[in-house]
């Protein structure tokens, strides 16, 4: 389940110059702006947007930007010289600064509105008008398209400033949380998983803004004090940033006829989002109908297989809204996420998200989600009876194919070719009494060990554990004896018998070794606020090659238990979401 990456040879982008000549803006020169919106991007107060599919918005410098890192694997993907990183042209463009970039490049950006939907229930009174006008990407502006070897990348800036969408906030991310959206996006493609990809990260050396956040070794569950932090922005990148929050919008305008041009908006950008995301699956000469039910079916089989793919790698996303959701069916958003570790169906980092948004339960949030993206094509629907019917079927399908994809993914991790309800049931009861490591079992089991003492590096040892560890160890003894006569059976042919070496090398393709623990990340946004941004490097290096064995200090620092110290800490162990 990792992904290869393949580099095609091309001209390497080593300035500002080269890049202009590669932008492509589709989104803004396809669809419709905001009639209201200035046309120099002058447009940074809270107010409603009724129409249109963007605001043109100019981005707001920071302050002396200084350079703190960017992915050198994503550069090379895009044939980036890694010195553009640090250049004085590319840092004032990437930190903020449109004013003075070079054709056909443009001064201004663009953000989007979308709708809320939480866990399947539309939202509007959270808006500041109380009428759902009021949402949207409050501190995110893309800047840039360009069309890179074949394939179209758009540049969005987390952190740029104020939009109409701000709801009254400063529109600014802090290095803090910047340093953990970058790593965890390059993280989770390496783990093979779906997702945004992270470019660069600048960090204001006089800009700073407050934050309400946790004083130190505080057990509250919400923020107890309010901290200066230093203003970043990150630029993340994806074939396209729409989501299913935002095609909800106009979904729900035109099923209400909102304005004369609402359906004709709704049925604007769902040709768009096919376009960016699903032009190689769906031929442009179908007709609309057509189009939208190979979306629907095309998306639900990219959504359950993200999903699964988040439980595989321990992911939690914690606020999995449906704004949250990227309608091309990759991870996007990395706001209160956490990586599961000691092992608890219902883990949960964020505060406020409850059992609906836990780790466990994702496959149902994400289904919750797709019916609202269902609910948003249908007025394209309307007038086709038979495709509404059709539509219909393949959101009640959702459940039963996300079942199969978590079934072949838990088989995976096993080592099997089917799933075994049995075997895969006592495991999780064990896991739960144990307070096993999620990361670390599964790649302890990966070495195929002959008794559980290996395993026993995963376990935290609970009170359920240390009442009586004998009877628990002799259950964990019974489990493996059955499950090596599982592996064994479905790893032996006539032709080829079973093999230890081969069973564990593929096992360990599908359990990585590492995962971004969020006590490992403190220490690095930390010192990163002094100036000291070696602990971000080396977290770039570690987890960008989560499925290696890498070096035996590295294993040592990165690969070992969360201290029992850190457990039910506020900032790092759980956060809020306002936070």
């Amino acid at each position: 389940m990792r992904q290869h990456q393949q580099t095609d040879a091309m001209e390497t982008i080593s300035n500002l110059d080269n890049l202009a000549k590669l932008v492509s803006y589709s989104f803004m020169d396809t669809l419709n702006a905001d009639p209201d919106a200035t046309s120099n991007g002058a447009d940074h107060l809270p107010r409603q947007v009724f129409s249109g599919h963007y605001v043109p918005v100019s981005p707001t410098p920071l302050e002396n930007p200084e350079y703190v890192a960017h992915s050198k694997n994503l550069f090379r993907e895009l044939g980036f010289a890694d010195s553009l990183a640090e250049s004085a042209d590319f840092m004032r463009v990437f930190s903020g600064n449109l004013s003075n970039v070079p054709e056909p490049m443009r001064k201004v950006g663009w953000a989007c509105g979308y709708a809320l939907s939480i866990y399947g229930t539309e939202y509007t009174q959270q808006c500041p008008f109380q009428t759902g006008n009021g949402y949207g990407d409050g501190r995110a502006i893309s800047v840039l398209e360009a069309v890179i070897n074949g394939h179209r990348w758009e540049m969005q800036l987390k952190g740029g400033g104020r939009t109409p969408y701000c709801r009254g906030a400063d529109g600014r991310a802090v290095l803090r949380s910047s340093i953990r959206e970058f790593l965890a996006q390059e993280h989770m493609h390496a783990l093979g998983v779906p997702t945004s990809r992270s470019l660069s990260l600048y960090v204001s050396k006089t800009e700073k803004v407050r934050r309400p956040w946790y004083s130190e070794g505080s057990h509250s569950r919400d923020p107890d004090t309010v901290i200066s932090e230093p203003a970043a922005i990150s630029t993340r990148v994806a074939p396209s940033f729409i989501r299913v929050g935002q095609i909800e919008l106009f979904g729900r305008r035109a099923r209400n006829n909102e304005h004369p041009e609402a359906m004709k908006e709704l049925e604007q950008i769902v040709l768009h989002l096919i376009d960016r995301e699903y032009g190689d699956v769906i031929d442009q000469n179908l007709s609309t109908s057509e189009k939208v039910l190979m979306l629907a079916r095309e998306y639900r089989n990219r959504f359950t297989s993200l999903i699964a793919n988040w439980v595989r790698v321990g992911y939690c996303q914690g606020n999995f809204n449906s704004d949250n959701c990227a309608a091309g069916g990759f991870t996007l958003d990395y706001g209160p996420f956490g990586f599961c570790e000691l092992f608890d169906p219902y883990y949960q980092p964020w505060t406020g998200g409850g059992r609906h948004f836990a780790f466990l339960n994702q496959p149902v949030a994400a289904e919750k989600n797709f019916h609202m993206f269902c609910t948003a094509l249908r007025p394209l629907l309307t007038s086709h009876q038979d495709s509404l019917r059709q539509l219909d079927e393949i959101q009640s399908s959702f459940a039963s194919v996300m079942q199969v994809q978590m079934e072949k993914m838990w088989a995976a991790k096993l080592g099997l070719d089917t799933f075994n309800a049995e075997l895969f049931n006592e495991l999780v009861a064990l896991m739960m009494q144990t307070s096993v490591d999620y990361t670390i079992f599964f790649r302890e089991l990966s070495m195929v060990p002959d008794e559980i003492g290996p395993l026993k590096k995963s376990f935290y040892k609970n009170p359920t554990y240390k009442q009586d560890p004998e009877r628990i160890n002799k259950r964990w003894s019974e489990w493996l004896t059955k499950w090596k006569a599982l592996i064994a059976k479905a790893n032996t042919t006539e032709s080829q018998p079973f093999s230890h070496e081969e069973l564990s090398n593929k096992m360990k393709q599908v359990n990585p070794k590492y995962s971004l623990r969020e006590w490992l990340v403190v220490p690095a946004y930390q010192q990163a606020k002094e100036g000291d941004y070696s602990l971000i490097r080396e977290l770039q290096e570690v987890m960008t090659n989560p499925y290696d064995e890498q070096s035996k200090e590295v294993e040592e620092k990165f690969y070992r238990l969360k201290p029992q110290a850190f457990f039910e800490v506020g900032g790092l162990s759980y956060y809020s979401c306002s936070s």
